[in-house]
C-alpha cells in the first residue's frame, strides 16, 4: 500500500503528464487514499479533465475536487453567449434528443435540465458542453425515463453478466439490488476505474432510472 507522500507524488506526475491539463496550478493532497485537487485552472474541461486522470491513479479510493475555474480574460463570455452556444451544441450532437434538454446559466455556471431515455444521452449533453469557452461550472439535472420496461431480475442479471464479460476482478464482491428500476451497488473494487466501469455497466442496462454506488474502493 502506498503512502500518503507516494500516492500524492503519484499523482501530481500523472497531472503533470497530462497533455490537457495546465498543471502548474493544480496542488495534490493525499490523505488514506483521498486526494484532494486544489488551486485554479482555467477553464472548465481541465478541472473535470484533472479528476478524471486522478482518478486512474493506483492507489486512489476517493477524489475531494476543490479546483476553480479562473478564466483567462480572453475567455470571458456573457451568459447569452455561453447559452447560445450551449444549444447549438446540443442541437449538433447527435446523441442528444432534440428538444429534451433545457439550459440555463447563471454567471457562467451551465445548469442542464430535461428528461431522457438512457444514461448516454445524458452524458452526452453534458459532454457537449465541457470543452465550451466561459463555462464555469455545470450542474446536470437531467433525470431519466426508461422507455424499456424490465423486472428487477432481468436488471439484475444483466447487469452481473455485463460484470462477467468486462472482466472485472471484483466482480464476485459486488453486490446488485434493484426496486422500481433503480439500481444499488454495494461491494469492493480494487481501483477507482472498477468502481465506474461497474456503475456504467449499470447505467447502460435498460430499464434502469437511477444508480447508487456504494462500492467501496480497496486495495
Amino acid at each position: 500500500m502506498k503512502t500518503n507522500s507516494e500516492l500524492q507524488r503519484d499523482v501530481q506526475d500523472e497531472i503533470n503528464w497530462a497533455p490537457n491539463i495546465t498543471a502548474g496550478e493544480i496542488g495534490v493532497i493525499a490523505k488514506d487514499g483521498v486526494i484532494t485537487l486544489t488551486g485554479n485552472v482555467p477553464s472548465y474541461f481541465e478541472k473535470h479533465a484533472a479528476e478524471k486522470v486522478a482518478g486512474r491513479v493506483a492507489g486512489v479510493k476517493a477524489i475531494a475536487e476543490e479546483l476553480i475555474v479562473n478564466l483567462p480574460f480572453n475567455s470571458e463570455r456573457t451568459d447569452t453567449d455561453i447559452a447560445e452556444t450551449a444549444l447549438n451544441a446540443l442541437a449538433w450532437n447527435v446523441a442528444v434528443p432534440s428538444d429534451q434538454v433545457k439550459v440555463k446559466v447563471e454567471n457562467g455556471w451551465v445548469a442542464l435540465t430535461g428528461q431522457v431515455e438512457w444514461y448516454y444521452q445524458k452524458m452526452a449533453a453534458e459532454n457537449a458542453i465541457h470543452r465550451l469557452m466561459g463555462v464555469k461550472g455545470l450542474t446536470n439535472s437531467i433525470t431519466l425515463k426508461p422507455r424499456d420496461t424490465a423486472t428487477a431480475v432481468e436488471i439484475k442479471t444483466t447487469i452481473e453478466n455485463s460484470f462477467k464479460r468486462n472482466a472485472m476482478s471484483d466482480a464476485k464482491k459486488i453486490t446488485v439490488t434493484v426496486h422500481d428500476g433503480k439500481v444499488t451497488l454495494q461491494g469492493k473494487a480494487h481501483s477507482w476505474q472498477e468502481k465506474d466501469e461497474a456503475r456504467y455497466s449499470a447505467w447502460g442496462t435498460p430499464g434502469v432510472s437511477s444508480v447508487e454506488n456504494n462500492i467501496v474502493v480497496t486495495y
